[in-house]
């Protein structure tokens, strides 16, 4: 666990991460990702796809469909200049780091992904802004493909602090989700509960956040009733214990998280 006090907390920072699911047969399935061991946060660590908000999006220009910024803002308890960047970043980060594209055609036409993959490195390095590539190929972004999950605040003794809205997504009818991305090792679909599984046997490392989420969805038997379900989003920051230990983290259900923690030896890991 990384050293801090109260008067060296690292800045927040804003951010987006998606929970892309689908109906499997045994139960909803998420799309993980297992993080390359140099990346300076989470490094090694199985995540869901996401990233930073890009400042040029709070105040652009886009063609928007399903629920309005005030909404989202709304949602997430925010105003709308962040809502905005946080629905953005979410949309942009999901086609960045797995190539699916939560948007749909202004003219209501086929959208024609294929056509459109030159352009996702041009998103990823900011050569384009979402709203330019938006504009640029006639899209609309599809607000109501996304639903608000959970909002969680890195610990303040981390080096790195992000203050995270989660969001859920179905997969859309004819994408297909990858890994073509540095940022990651592998990439793959499993059910929530599999991926639990994992955690409990070892072969995979969850930070709260994620195993949290991951319990979330195993509740539910599909991907229709885990979207229906209305949240009241609230923000979780796990509170630091005084010797600064990982394991002992605070927040609902930490004792179950870590009492598997500690039965597969994963002491040491830092979050």
């Amino acid at each position: 666990m990384s050293e801090g006090s109260e008067s060296t907390v690292a800045p927040l920072k804003d951010a987006s991460t998606v929970v892309l699911v689908r109906d499997g047969e045994q139960g909803i399935e998420v799309f993980l990702q297992h993080r390359v061991k140099q990346m300076a946060f989470a490094g090694g660590m199985t995540v869901f796809p996401g990233g930073g908000v890009d400042p040029r999006d709070g105040g652009a220009d886009i063609t928007w469909r399903g629920p309005g910024i005030d909404w989202w803002a709304t949602q997430f308890d925010t105003d709308n200049e962040v809502a905005q960047k946080l629905v953005c970043a979410a949309v942009r980060e999901t086609y960045e780091e797995c190539g699916v594209l939560l948007v749909g055609t202004v003219d209501g036409s086929t959208l024609d992904v294929g056509a459109l993959a030159p352009q996702r490195a041009l998103l990823e390095d900011r050569t384009l802004s979402l709203a330019e590539f938006l504009a640029n190929n006639g899209l609309a972004l599809r607000a109501d493909y996304l639903v608000p999950l959970a909002h969680w605040i890195t610990p303040k003794n981390e080096k790195r602090r992000y203050d995270t809205h989660f969001f859920l997504a179905a997969l859309p009818a004819g994408q297909v989700a990858d890994d073509r991305t540095t940022e990651v090792e592998e990439a793959y679909w499993r059910s929530a509960a599999g991926a639990l599984d994992d955690w409990a046997a070892g072969t995979c490392f969850l930070l709260p956040p994620t195993w949290t989420q991951l319990k979330e969805i195993a509740r539910y038997e599909t991907v229709a009733d885990l979207l229906a379900v209305q949240r009241i989003i609230e923000p979780i920051e796990p509170a630091v214990p005084s010797d600064g230990n990982f394991a002992g983290l605070a927040f609902e259900n930490s004792t179950e998280y870590f009492a598997t923690m500690s039965a597969q030896n994963k002491d040491g890991l830092k979050f």
